[in-house]
């Protein structure tokens, strides 16, 4: 049984954690707001630095915001002695920092896979997640034990760098999805129908999918506390674009969620794109 380390323990990395010391791995997490830990000090290691994490696991897992929240936790990672250690990235990062941290672990002598996931923070609570992971196959079968107590799925997709390419392909068809559901929902009530009527219809037809159902009871209850907030669907959306997203739909994605961060509806969940598209109707 390896020792486990867990770096980010935010929305989605603390359920994520929670589930490895569930299923009892030896672990030791890290996070820079301290007090994001202190559910973990009866049954893990809680560090204050991450050398002293990485010192202490074999396998250390990343949830990260941005590519610069991986860019510094690296930073103080790489001057370490890592050899024979495996990083596990599972932030959605552009595929440019994810390149440049899997070439920095891989020169000290280690090991790095890419894995982001397909999910929200109830899917990270229940180990429901899907994995996209690109790599090694030797080192994702290293992983694999820890990575299906965190998602109910891991998809290989080939070498470093693929697993960021089918998280952003998905979460670019997601952004399209909940834009055209809050149009959708907003054109049915201009037309004189009920919002939970037409959920109900939405969600019982062929349009209906499971990204549609998580959100409907957001919408019907008309409040957005975020499980995966406006503003990451904009960084992802923009990733997208950056890595080759250049579609007639591109350009309409990065307007709307642009613009409706820049009118302070950025930290509401994703469907609450919704009130910033009432305030252009």
């Amino acid at each position: 049984m390896e020792k486990i380390g867990f770096i980010g323990l935010g929305n989605m990395g603390h359920p994520m954690a929670k589930n490895i010391e569930k299923a009892g791995f030896p672990l030791s997490v890290y996070n820079r707001s301290s007090e994001k830990a202190k559910d973990f000090e009866e049954k893990s290691t809680v560090c204050i630095q991450i050398k002293d994490l990485v010192q202490n696991s074999d396998i250390i897992f990343t949830m990260l915001t941005n590519d610069t929240a991986v860019k510094a936790v690296y930073e103080e990672i790489l001057p370490l002695n890592i050899q024979g250690k495996l990083f596990v990235d599972m932030s959605t990062i552009s595929p440019e920092a994810s390149a440049a941290t899997s070439a920095g672990v891989k020169i000290k002598e280690a090991s790095f896979i890419d894995a982001p996931v397909a999910g929200s923070t109830q899917p990270a609570k229940e180990g429901t997640l899907i994995i996209m992971a690109g790599g090694e196959e030797k080192d994702l079968q290293r992983a694999i034990p820890y990575l299906l107590k965190m998602g109910k799925s891991v998809k290989h997709l080939g070498e470093n760098g693929k697993g960021i390419a089918g998280k952003l392909s998905v979460n670019y068809f997601l952004s399209a999805i909940y834009q055209g559901l809050a149009e959708t929902v907003l054109l049915a009530g201009k037309l004189g129908i009920e919002r939970s009527d037409m959920l109900e219809i939405i969600n019982e037809s062929a349009s209906g999918s499971g990204a549609t159902k998580v959100k409907t009871p957001m919408l019907t209850a008309d409040q957005y506390a975020p499980a995966f907030a406006l503003d990451l669907m904009l960084k992802d959306i923009l990733l997208a674009k950056n890595a080759g997203a250049d579609y007639p739909l591109s350009e309409a994605l990065v307007q709307t969620y642009q613009n409706a961060h820049d009118k302070g509806f950025g930290q509401d969940d994703v469907i609450g794109i919704i009130n910033y598209l009432k305030t252009i109707q």
